[in-house]
Parts: structure tokens; sequence; C-alpha cells
């Protein structure tokens, strides 16, 4: 037997597949952005499907929201940066 309808619409929407552009606008972020910190590895999980095509899951992105919510600001990591 298979899971209930509820339940595997739920699954099924966690699991989909948003292209960079869908994930910047479920995110409120810009996909340039998501470009570069893909690149730089400080943003969400994401898949590599055949050739260049990436993708990001629902369930991913909400994932790596979840670990960057912060208490205060003083609780935010200090920069490595040098100073402008």
């Amino acid at each position: 037997m298979g899971l209930p309808m509820k339940q595997e619409a739920a699954l099924e929407s966690q699991n989909h597949l948003m292209k960079t552009e869908e994930a910047g606008r479920y995110l409120g972020l810009s996909s340039s952005l998501l470009n570069k910190l893909r690149l730089t590895g400080g943003g969400p999980v994401f898949v590599r499907l055949a050739g260049r095509a990436i993708r990001y899951r629902k369930a991913d992105l909400d994932a790596w929201v979840n670990a960057s919510v912060m208490a205060s600001t003083s609780a935010y990591p200090e920069s490595t940066g040098a100073a402008a």
C-alpha cells in the first residue's frame, strides 16, 4: 500500500526540483546571489543533474533557512575579511 494522498502530496512538494531562479524567488534572493553562494559553499545544498543543470529541493532550502536562524546580531559569526 502507498502513502495516504495528503502525505504523498506533501512529500512530492518537498522533493520538487526548482531551477535557480525559482529557488531564488522562494527564498527572496537573486539567482546571482544563489550562484555565488553555490560557488563559495555558503548556500543551500543543491542537485547537479546532467551537464550544468542545477536544481534545488524545497526541503533543502527550508533546512538552509532554518539553520540560519539567529537569536541576536551578536550571535552572528565575525567576518574574517579585511576591513575596507
